[in-house]
């Protein structure tokens, strides 16, 4: 008998949800998004439940994002619905977990990227751990930072959103907390005990005696040169198309292992994905909020398949992995901004809602 990809149980005061994919590293499918939402429906009148706890199978991740293969197949055969059903019912779930009636724990340990932001990112109590490695790495598969990605990116210390959003490079449990994807560090050894102590007594302040102090944060140290070379990028409000190249080009004359990643990772990502996140970023601004980003990101992966690059990035790094993705302009200068805007414009009747517009 086939594992079920989610198991959901409650123990003690707590509802559990635990990702149940772990040779395919938790990667998140409709169904998972859909089974999470009635969970977390059904938990939210129930008195006995009074916080629900997420985490992961196996020892390797998380989630390590969306299982992006199905969408793939139907797209190369013009079928590009069913990417839009998957992102539909998933933007939908992450403004359910962000809103949630009752206190969320996530438990993100290694892997967590992508989908796994999303999954885990947006609730109110988020542990991290020694293993944990975090990204959102779609500029590199002609996506953009979804699943209200531009969200966090955007409220990020000073230009480091821009600096993940637009090379996808991965970082730890202290970097995750200075920048604002988790808020506690808990050894992954004490996980057992933790989640013992919230189920028996439902009581979310359990959390804190367990916290233990965050780890080094490179990227923090970092960030008065990564704040440099993106500046001219993040503060202008004009072409954001030149203003990446710029970045790059800042970014090369740099010396430091970080700076020549980053340039690697500019120079190979899609220059549509990567003009469209800084766009993105800049349109929400510190201050927006999670569902008006996840509006924003679903006009572009609405149309992801059809004028994007996202096709031809799955081919290259998941499907194929010959990693030499032909991208539809071959520098970031070929690119227009009318481009850029036009993947972003409203959809009219295919605008991503919520229930409470449907209401």
């Amino acid at each position: 008998m086939m594992e079920p990809e989610l198991i959901i149980r409650k123990e003690g005061h707590a509802g559990r949800i635990t990702l149940n994919r772990p040779k395919a590293l938790n990667a998140l499918t409709h169904t998972i998004c859909l089974e999470t939402m009635k969970a977390l429906d059904s938990w939210a009148g129930d008195p006995d439940i009074r916080l629900v706890i997420l985490d992961g199978a196996g020892e390797r991740a998380f989630c390590a994002g969306g299982d992006i293969a199905q969408v793939y197949r139907a797209g190369t055969t013009g079928d590009f619905s069913l990417g839009r059903d998957f992102w539909r019912d998933e933007y939908r779930m992450n403004a359910r977990l962000a809103r949630y009636e009752k206190p969320i724990v996530s438990l993100m340990h290694g892997f967590v990227m992508g989908g796994g932001v999303g999954y885990g990112c947006h609730v109110g109590h988020r542990v991290v751990c020694e293993t944990t490695q975090m990204a959102m790495p779609e500029c590199g598969i002609g996506l953009i930072p979804d699943v209200g990605g531009t969200h966090l990116l955007a409220r990020a210390p000073g230009r480091l959103g821009l600096h993940l959003g637009l090379t996808g490079a991965r970082f730890g449990a202290g970097d995750a907390i200075h920048i604002g994807f988790a808020d506690h560090f808990v050894a992954l050894g004490d996980w057992p005990a933790l989640i013992a102590d919230l189920a028996e007594s439902g009581d979310i302040s359990k959390l804190a005696p367990h916290a233990a102090p965050a780890p080094d944060a490179p990227l923090a140290a970092l960030r008065a040169e990564i704040d440099t070379a993106y500046d001219d990028a993040g503060a202008a409000r004009d072409n954001a198309v030149a203003r990446v190249a710029l970045a790059l080009r800042q970014i090369e004359a740099l010396e430091g292992d970080w700076a020549e990643a980053a340039a690697r990772a500019i120079t190979r990502n899609s220059p549509l994905s990567m003009a469209s996140t800084l766009a993105m970023l800049r349109a929400h601004g510190p201050e927006g909020g999670l569902r008006a980003a996840l509006k924003r990101e679903y006009r572009w992966t609405w149309r992801s398949m059809e004028d994007g690059d996202f096709l031809e990035g799955v081919r290259a790094q998941i499907i194929d992995k010959d990693r030499n993705p032909r991208w539809r302009h071959d520098r970031i200068d070929d690119l227009t901004l009318v481009e850029v805007e036009a993947m972003l414009a409203p959809l009219g009747a295919n605008e991503l809602t919520f229930e409470e517009d449907e209401a």
